[in-house]
């Protein structure tokens, strides 16, 4: 019977892939350790970006551990950004050939909710500000509501914030918790979050393998400077 569900993250160097059972995470791997919570990953920056990688032997080894078969994977869910332009591109490459070769489909969640719901210890109810690097000093952010059930909601639309407007919208009297790599909650996106949202992401549909593709975010660093050099947008 089609029980269980491969989950995989990737909007940061720390990648991170689940195998859900239900809605109960059977087996889960981080790629370069646990972020937040006190644990840093040695040599920080950007010494993961070749973790995408490792995200395939990370899957079989959970699908080792748990001795679960092809024919048991219903689908496959993919953390949709925005993020990191390159690892979300290995992760979404990977998902999309997940999905092929197990004949199921693929969906996708928002990195920002997998960052709250993905939290262990799990966050108290309340209300975030969820944020991933958008670099040239920018971040990328969402407000997201937790509720006691540890499902997440987001409330309005992600939007680029300054790093002055973020240090605005949190702490001192009725700021916001902010919840993001280095920030006041230290956390990364992970893929053991798309348990508390399984149901939510099901409902929302399957996306189309042809035309999906990652939230980026904003275009990648090369392609503004291939633009800015020739003055024109680059070709697709």
């Amino acid at each position: 019977m089609k029980l269980h569900t491969i989950a995989l993250e990737g909007s940061t160097y720390n990648g991170s892939v689940a195998l859900l059972r239900g809605s109960e995470v059977i087996a889960e791997r981080t790629l370069g350790g646990e972020a937040g919570g006190g644990r840093r990953e040695a040599g920080g920056g950007n010494a993961g970006a070749g973790r995408g990688e490792d995200l395939m032997p990370a899957i079989a080894q959970c699908l080792k551990e748990t001795g679960i078969r092809r024919e048991e994977i219903a689908r496959v869910v993919c953390g949709a950004g925005p993020g990191s332009f390159t690892s979300l591109r290995v992760a979404g490459s990977v998902a999309k050939g997940l999905a092929v070769g197990y004949g199921v489909d693929l969906f996708a969640v928002s990195s920002l909710l997998l960052t709250v719901t993905g939290a262990r210890p799990a966050l108290q109810p309340g209300e975030y500000l969820s944020v991933l690097d958008a670099m040239r000093g920018e971040f990328y952010g969402a407000r997201l509501t937790q509720g006691s059930n540890h499902v997440a909601t987001q409330v309005g639309e992600m939007r680029l914030i300054t790093a002055d407007e973020l240090v605005s919208l949190g702490g001192g009297k009725g700021g916001l918790r902010i919840i993001g790599p280095a920030q006041e909650l230290d956390f990364h996106p992970h893929a053991r979050g798309v348990s508390a949202l399984l149901e939510s992401i099901v409902d929302g549909g399957p996306v189309d393998l042809a035309l999906w593709e990652p939230e980026y975010g904003r275009l990648a660093e090369a392609q503004v400077r291939w633009e800015a050099e020739h003055g024109r947008s680059l070709p697709r």
